[in-house]
């Protein structure tokens, strides 16, 4: 019993950043941008094509990715509360109803 209450008055684990996976796949990109486009490095022009590929790729999904988690945070914040006791920040995709 006393676990129990001891486990409720716990705060939630930190969440990541809905950004990290936008900020990745931009990073990658650009690097590929770099590589396919700007390098003047001699042995990188066996993998120019690839890289010029990828960061046309890359760059632009990031680009959507960025506005649609922007879209789902926004729209996760204006609903109501679903329950008592819970807050805007506590909205997921998943279901915590228990």
């Amino acid at each position: 019993m006393n676990e129990k209450k001891s486990k409720a008055k716990l705060p939630p684990p930190p969440q990541m950043s809905p950004y990290v996976f936008t900020l990745l796949l931009l990073g990658f990109g650009l690097w590929c941008f770099w590589d396919g486009w700007l390098s003047t490095d001699p042995g990188m022009a066996e993998y120019a094509l690839f890289n010029q590929v990828l960061s046309a790729v890359l760059i632009p999904w990031a680009v959507w990715d960025f506005f649609n988690v922007k879209k789902k945070y926004k729209n996760n914040n204006n609903r109501p509360a679903d329950r008592p006791g819970s807050t805007t920040t506590d909205k997921s995709n998943f279901n915590t109803n228990k």
